[in-house]
């Protein structure tokens, strides 16, 4: 499982501080613990450690404007969960499905392994069931049982897959 969390672009040092009081960060192999996305995502990202081995993250989108604030950070500051990680066995497809069914793109172009469908305030990460999740490529997609409902979109409807035993839907 993967879940994102957005906060503040200009407080993300200040989270970094505060998450490493509570837990360990994730590293790559090079040991960076923070990463910065230019491009399509203009984000920095911190991964941890959640329960059931899911791979957590705190994310600030430089898109999204929030006020200024000089209080320490804190988990108020986490604004709302931003990114859902699912495997699809065709991730092209299943961006086609979204588009379809919620009237929804991507963030950036889709491959046939990877997929941002979505906004930034809200996203489905579609990934092959066998590419490891980031920074530390030690946990692989998995969502069986998870129901997700969204907002916001252009339609109702549903998109899931038997197979890997999630769900999406709109009202």
């Amino acid at each position: 499982m993967h879940l994102a969390f957005n906060i503040p672009f200009a407080r993300f040092d200040m989270a970094v501080a505060w998450l490493e009081g509570r837990t360990l960060l994730q590293k790559e192999p090079g040991g960076e613990a923070c990463f910065a996305l230019e491009g399509d995502w203009q984000s920095r990202s911190i991964y941890f450690d959640g329960p059931d081995n899911a791979v957590l993250e705190l994310i600030g989108r430089r898109r999204l404007i929030h006020p200024a604030d000089k209080r320490p950070f804190s988990g108020a500051d986490l604004s709302c969960l931003s990114e859902v990680g699912v495997p699809s066995d065709d991730v092209e497809g299943m961006v086609a499905e979204a588009a379809w069914t919620f009237g929804v793109g991507t963030v950036g172009p889709a491959s046939s392994s990877f997929a941002a469908i979505g906004n930034d305030e809200g996203m489905l990460i579609a990934v092959d069931p066998n590419r490891p999740w980031f920074p530390q490529k030690r946990q692989r997609p998995g969502a069986n049982g998870l129901e997700i409902w969204v907002t916001d979109v252009k339609s109702p409807g549903t998109v899931s897959d038997a197979q890997h035993g999630w769900s999406v839907r709109a009202r």
